[in-house]
């Protein structure tokens, strides 16, 4: 299948465009900062409220699996982007150092995990669950990971705020959202859409409000070309290495084809969903926010077109070994 960008990916660079050269002023850009903190929270008490608890546990007993993929994530991830920070500042500036720390402990993509495993044919239930645990763990994990890698690395991070605004923009209207499931968990999932659309909505906002903030603050005078071609070659390598990691590691424990292409998509994406609004939350005022930002925003861009290469691949490879059966 021929890569090519998807219709969202275009809107996300229009919207970087339009940032750049229209930043939002005040009082505009308060108000926008506003309303991102409602949204976020929206936006975690509605997957709160759609995740469906049968579908996590149809695949929890794979627990082997599990244990690959949140190995993949939440330690081999992170301990790959640690020898970027060597980088700074002399080839990358100290925020795009920070940005790929932030980058190595965010969760794993639900929507382009689960959609491009069952592309592939592979075990779909396994990833569901996999993808939803990993999001739910991640709200929790991923400060904490960032916090000690920061620590790690000479930085300083604000941990009682950080907590303290994942407590009350992430963590609490998620559990609101599951208090409500039963009332509203049907409609959700009849009009997946729309909050697929919300999803997006959400993350365009976001985008242009780091981006004015950032752009006000001279982004584009303190990020050198160098930097972002940099950017972009560190996502595409750490997304091969970790690739191969997840298919030796999936050969080892002897997976099937189908349990390997769930590891290798749950394991090597990067939520945009979930890592902006946590973002936004944990680097709130700072003024390289669209530099710590980039590349989250460049892995996304890089995992989806390689994921949909290699679910083909996948699935002519699974389709080959049933028939073979």
């Amino acid at each position: 299948m021929r890569a090519r960008l998807d219709p969202f990916t275009l809107i996300l660079l229009a919207t970087i465009a339009v940032a750049s050269f229209f930043p939002a002023r005040p009082p505009l850009d308060g108000w926008l900062d506003h309303a991102g903190v409602f949204a976020v929270a929206m936006l975690f008490f509605l997957h709160g409220a759609a995740l469906s608890r049968n579908e996590v546990l149809d695949g929890a007993m794979h627990w082997r699996l599990h244990l690959v993929i949140a190995t993949l994530t939440f330690i081999v991830f992170p301990l790959l982007v640690v020898p970027t920070t060597l980088l700074a500042p002399e080839l990358i500036p100290d925020d795009l150092a920070v940005g790929f720390l932030y980058l190595g402990v965010l969760p794993s993509a639900v929507s382009s995990s689960i959609a491009f495993t069952a592309m592939a044919r592979g075990n779909v239930p396994a990833a569901i669950c996999s993808a939803a645990a990993s999001n739910v763990f991640g709200m929790m994990l991923t400060p904490f990971l960032l916090i000690l890698l920061v620590s790690s690395s000479g930085g300083s991070f604000a941990v009682g705020e950080a907590l303290r605004d994942i407590f009350l923009q992430l963590l609490l209207p998620f559990a609101a959202g599951q208090a409500v499931r039963p009332l509203i968990g049907g409609f959700l999932n009849r009009h997946r859409s729309l909050t697929g659309r919300y999803d997006q909505g959400v993350i365009l906002l976001i985008v242009y409000t780091a981006f004015s903030q950032s752009v006000a603050d001279g982004l584009w005078q303190k990020l050198p070309l160098l930097a972002i071609l940099a950017a972009i070659l560190l996502c595409g390598l750490l997304l091969a290495v970790v690739i191969v990691i997840a298919q030796v590691a999936s050969r080892r424990f002897g997976f099937t084809l189908a349990d390997e292409a769930a590891v290798v998509f749950c394991g090597s994406k990067k939520s945009l969903a979930s890592g902006l609004p946590m973002a936004k939350v944990l680097f709130a005022g700072n003024p390289g926010f669209g530099m710590i930002v980039l590349p989250i925003m460049c892995y996304n861009q890089i995992q989806i077109l390689v994921g949909a290469f290699l679910a083909r691949r996948y699935e002519g490879r699974i389709q080959a070994a049933s028939v073979s059966e």
